[in-house]
């Protein structure tokens, strides 16, 4: 039991989580003003269409109309700036996160689910719970763990569930299929027609996509070079994606921050203000002095 305990709620530095939040609620910007658009047109068109999500109906959201899905908006962009300050992390961090449910689900509820929102959603959730942290506490706490590894958790099981999905619906020879090349055939971009032209390679990548994806939960034991690779690995795969067929996976790569020691951008970003100071400390020496001279009688 102390193993689990120890697995399931480490004791981690604040300062992990508050640099985590302020990575998480910038790219909340992103997500909904770039990313995630379709509340605001949803708002617009017939209540009649909509056929909300299970969680949608579990919640009681309502449909969406002009009014609500922009207010909705003004609340997330404005919670998401004050938890990110630090400031009313618990309430405001929750109306952060039941705002971006109701964003999403909105969404999600007229067309496909977007699985790598899971991760996001659920360190929305859960960041909150940790209360106030500062970037410079390094002092270890179990509920920052906690946290951290609940996002862990969420990052890791889109992955494996990704490839669980695979072996489902595509049997155990969807490794073997023409998935890659359909894809790359219909969103032709880069280098991406090269690739699909080639089965033989195609039929390589997606045998390593799906074991990687399989392997995927064993980050959370990794340590070190090691899962600095794993990382590395995930963000190439990513960049590839979005370089051959303009797909990405931001929400789920944002969360892969939890496995990175954060912390230590606090000492970082102090090492450069002392250096920034140092030398314009040895500038304002290196200014010459005026010599006043006293003239010969």
């Amino acid at each position: 039991m102390s193993a689990v305990r120890t697995f399931f709620v480490p004791a981690l530095p604040l300062a992990r989580v508050a640099w985590l939040r302020r990575f998480i609620y910038a790219f909340v910007w992103l997500d909904v003003l770039w990313i995630v658009t379709d509340p605001i047109p949803h708002g617009d068109v017939p209540a009649s269409l909509y056929r909300g999500l299970t969680v949608r109906t579990l919640f009681g959201m309502p449909a969406p109309s002009p009014t609500y899905v922009r207010v909705l908006l003004a609340v997330i962009l404005i919670s998401s700036v004050v938890a990110a300050m630090g400031r009313l992390p618990r309430l405001a961090g929750l109306a952060c996160a039941i705002g971006m449910l109701d964003w999403v689900s909105n969404a999600f509820a007229y067309s496909k689910v977007d699985h790598d929102h899971f991760a996001l959603i659920l360190a929305l959730f859960v960041l909150p719970t940790v209360g106030r942290a500062s970037v410079r506490d390094v002092d270890r706490w179990e509920t920052a763990g906690w946290a951290i590894r609940m996002v862990q958790l969420g990052a890791v099981s889109i992955y494996a569930l990704s490839a669980w999905a695979k072996l489902r619906f595509g049997g155990p020879g969807w490794a073997n299929g023409a998935t890659l090349i359909w894809a790359l055939t219909r969103r032709p971009n880069g280098i991406g027609p090269w690739v699909g032209s080639h089965q033989t390679l195609t039929h390589a990548l997606q045998w390593i996509v799906w074991i990687a994806e399989f392997l995927a939960p064993l980050m959370l034991w990794l340590r070190g070079k090691a899962l600095h690779g794993a990382l590395l690995f995930a963000a190439g795969f990513h960049l590839s994606t979005y370089l051959m067929l303009k797909i990405h996976f931001l929400p789920l790569a944002v969360c892969l921050l939890a496995f990175l020691p954060l912390e230590r951008l606090g000492s970082v970003k102090d090492r450069v203000t002392r250096a920034r100071r140092a030398r314009s400390a040895t500038g304002a020496d290196a200014i010459p002095r005026k010599v006043e001279t006293v003239p010969e009688p």
